[in-house]
């Protein structure tokens, strides 16, 4: 997938933002302030981190093992919780998948209040 496609993808999310807290890169994607995803579009480091479950996590780390490991930027105590993918001759639909599965993971976290306020213009 190339930049632009996982950007749009990333975009399109419902309600997501794409915000740059931390200069140029990463670019950050944001469901109501909260990071589900940070992509870093150089073709020198091209990789996104992504947010997941300790457990979906751990799956993709084993399932995809040269390609996907624990977020390398995070405190050792969050690293379960994000899963770094480098992107070059990355499955196309398990990347999608897993942007899918970090932007649900995020909206979860949310109080049902919170999500009711999300999912009102769906």
């Amino acid at each position: 997938m190339t930049v632009e496609d996982i950007k749009n993808y990333c975009r399109n999310k419902h309600k997501a933002t794409e915000e740059f807290p931390f200069g140029d890169v990463p670019i950050c994607y944001k469901l109501n302030g909260k990071i589900f995803a940070q992509l870093y579009p150089y073709e020198h480091d091209y990789k996104i981190t992504l947010k997941c479950t300790a457990e979906d996590g751990q799956f993709y780390r084993m399932a995809f093992p040269e390609k996907v490991f624990r977020g390398y930027h995070c405190p050792p105590v969050q690293q379960p919780y994000w899963n770094t993918v480098l992107l070059t001759d990355f499955p196309e639909d398990e990347l999608l998948n897993m942007i899918d599965l970090a932007y649900d993971t995020v909206f979860k976290k949310f109080s049902k209040k919170v999500q009711q306020e999300i999912e009102k213009d769906l």
